[in-house]
């Protein structure tokens, strides 16, 4: 923890250079290789208060299936981290450490070693004339469209096809990004769905892809996929999760994001009383569209509005049976600075059975604002 606070205070110490796109969205400094070696510090801090209006008073946590902004009715840090990267023309290097309670929520299960480690990782180009690369370590995952870093997002909260998808990935990959910019093409070996340490009784290796098009400036379109399993040989319960999604419009004063993600876990081997394996047949299905848009109402701040539906009625991924959940949320964000961005977002969820608590028990629906203030250096 030392090491991190110490991180942090260098950061926020150093006059870092401020950039700024043309949607006003804030990014922060690039750390893709270049002709000239580099070594680069930067850092984020988002800070956040939730209130959720379902929840009971002494209740200080939002939802089971939500990691993100998860805290209840308390000022709170959502991620903060400190980043040195490191690029030369043909290899690269980055090191992010990281705080918050999305670190203490989506990182419970990994090691008390790596919990606090955001990004690790080094790579090779393998090419002098082509931009292929080689990398390994602990990665942002490239699975999705919505990541842990909230002012990269449209939206301040994450859908709960976000948060019930991969945010890290760790393992080997080999990346190509054509000349022309069009196209990239990746492929990764990983130690499994969201892990660092690979599953206890799980032996084989899981993979993933991405395939990303990018015809012009307007338009943007992917597919993802991961095969592999979550579950521990015995069970013999593979999986194959595909996410789509295309970007339309990302610079202009309307633009929208449309998702799309559907899984399979096979049905799990069970055995009779006389030792005999049964196989399950089938697989376990869960699937979840959404829907973002946003409009620029001036250089400084936008409007925008997500619609989603998640279906999990198996509980293969959101352990609550029978899980089917619509989202309705609308937003508004305004960049203070060019480095600094204030946003406030209220939600509503529709559940088809009551899941929510409530002062009077479960109840079906759920209301919620979350206000937050991003600072990137």
């Amino acid at each position: 923890m030392k090491l991190i606070l110490t991180a942090l205070a260098l950061v926020s110490a150093i006059h870092a250079t401020f950039a700024q796109t043309s949607d006003t969205t804030v990014t922060l400094a690039p750390t893709r290789a270049n002709s000239n070696a580099g070594l680069t510090i930067t850092g984020y801090v988002e800070a956040y208060y939730t209130h959720d209006f379902t929840s009971p008073k002494t209740s200080q946590e939002r939802p089971g299936f939500l990691y993100n902004h998860k805290r209840n009715r308390e000022l709170n840090l959502n991620i903060a981290f400190a980043k040195l990267a490191y690029s030369a023309d043909r290899v690269r290097a980055n090191l992010a450490l990281q705080v918050g309670t999305y670190v203490q929520y989506n990182y419970a299960a990994e090691q008390d070693l790596v919990k606090n480690i955001f990004e690790a990782n080094a790579g090779v180009k393998l090419s002098k004339n082509h931009d292929l690369w080689l990398d390994a370590g602990l990665f942002a995952s490239h699975i999705g469209f919505e990541s842990a870093i909230s002012k990269d997002c449209w939206m301040l909260t994450r859908s709960i096809l976000a948060e019930n998808s991969p945010y890290y990935l760790s393992g080997v990959k080999l990346t190509y990004n054509t000349g022309n910019g069009k196209w990239t093409l990746l492929g990764m070996v990983t130690n499994g769905w969201q892990r660092v340490k690979k599953l206890d009784g799980y032996s084989g290796p899981s993979f993933s892809n991405q395939v990303q098009y990018r015809p012009s400036s307007n338009l943007t379109l992917n597919w993802s996929s991961f095969v592999g399993s979550d579950r521990p040989d015995s069970l013999q319960q593979g999986r194959f999760f595909n996410n789509f999604y295309a970007i339309i419009n990302p610079t202009g004063r309307f633009g929208v994001t449309l998702g799309f993600d559907v899984g399979a876990d096979r049905k799990p081997v069970v055995r009779t009383g006389s030792d005999q394996r049964v196989d399950g047949g089938g697989n376990y299905v869960w699937y979840s569209p959404v829907v973002i848009a946003r409009y620029k109402t001036s250089d400084r701040s936008s409007l925008n509005g997500r619609v989603e539906y998640y279906d999990d009625k198996n509980a293969v991924i959101i352990d609550i049976p029978g899980f089917e959940t619509t989202g309705y949320s609308l937003g508004y964000d305004y960049a203070i600075l060019p480095s600094a961005l204030f946003r406030v977002e209220g939600k509503v969820y529709k559940s088809q059975k009551p899941i929510f608590e409530s002062k009077n028990g479960l109840v079906r629906n759920n209301a919620s604002l979350t206000t937050s203030l991003a600072v990137s250096f």
